[in-house]
């Protein structure tokens, strides 16, 4: 019954954010390895803390509350880093829910390793794991999972965004460990508030995303239309790629033509895969991707800088092309 009571309800709150994201963003299989991503860091962080404290003049409570934060955070945050690298999280959407899996499997290892080493029988000992502690496990890598997303403008991640993140995540942890509150209130507030900051932040970004494909969807037909009719002189876009010909070697602007209408016809295709992914209809895989980094390449650094304002490269612009693998 403690068993129980400790582990199934972030489980069951996990499956509900995974109900939620009705793009498919999130993969089952990337949601099993952050799962267990999170039991391997409870492990390390299980061993590091206990290495910490038997130093001589460490006081428990003091370092429950402000030291051991700090590497339990890190820990889990690395699967997040690692997926936000790779492109695999585009959105709050998908970060809030591999950040939870994260935390969900970090709170399940440590429940159960506390279970078995004190098996208490006081049953609301574990309905305030169940409900506070594990929750707030999950809700501090997904916190994590949206700020440092958030914080990326560019094409990569940086250390302010990993910094900015785990700082909020720290914070967050930390002043759960106070217990400046009742434990059992302060469970309640965590399984309430956390849940309905997740729930609110979907519903918001899920409008957002909409939003998106929807605006950059038809601009985007619009352009490649024009291309394909011969009609790119008489858009924006075509003015300024004329004015690049006295700057740049003839078979230099035929790559960044090229390169555009790609580029345009693949963030096309990328968007359409997530639309039929929200229909539930499996997506036919591109085969185009080689040939536009290719093309990336052959126009190099200047070239691409140059089209910048044609062509977006910024984070989500990298993430919406890995749609197409």
């Amino acid at each position: 019954m403690n068993i129980a009571i400790s582990t199934i309800p972030v489980l069951i709150f996990l499956v509900f954010l995974f109900a939620l994201d009705s793009f498919k963003l999130v993969t089952i299989k990337l949601l099993i390895i952050s799962l267990a991503w999170g039991v391997v860091a409870a492990l390390i962080s299980y061993y590091t803390n206990s290495y910490l404290l038997s130093n001589p003049g460490s006081n428990l409570q003091t370092y429950t509350r402000y030291i051991a934060p700090i590497p339990e955070e890190i820990l889990k945050a690395a699967s997040v880093i690692l997926l936000i690298r790779l492109k695999k999280i585009g959105f709050s959407i998908d970060a809030i829910v591999y950040g939870f899996a994260t935390g969900a499997g970090f709170s399940l290892a440590e429940n159960i390793y506390y279970l078995t080493m004190n098996p208490d029988p006081n049953l609301l000992i574990w309905i305030i794991r169940g409900f506070g502690t594990a929750i707030m496990h999950g809700g501090c890598t997904a916190l994590f999972a949206i700020v440092t997303l958030g914080g990326i403008n560019r094409q990569k991640i940086s250390p302010a965004n990993i910094f900015a993140g785990l700082f909020t995540a720290y914070l967050l942890h930390s002043l759960f460990n106070q217990f400046h509150i009742d434990p059992v209130l302060q469970a309640i507030g965590t399984a309430i508030i956390i849940p309905a900051i997740f729930v609110a932040t979907f519903h918001y970004n899920e409008k957002s995303l909409r939003k998106w494909l929807e605006m950059e969807f038809f601009s985007e037909i619009e352009l490649l239309s024009r291309i394909k009719k011969g009609e790119i002189s008489q858009t924006k876009a075509g003015e300024y790629i004329i004015s690049l010909k006295e700057r740049f070697r003839p078979d230099a602007i035929l790559d960044m033509y090229c390169y555009l209408s790609l580029y345009l016809e693949l963030s096309v295709k990328a968007k359409r895969n997530i639309m039929l992914r929200e229909s539930g209809l499996e997506p036919p895989q591109e085969q185009k991707l080689a040939e536009l980094s290719q093309l990336r390449k052959n126009i190099g650094k200047v070239g691409e800088l140059t089209l910048a304002p044609l062509v977006k490269m910024k984070y989500n612009d990298l993430w919406k092309l890995k749609q197409l693998t």
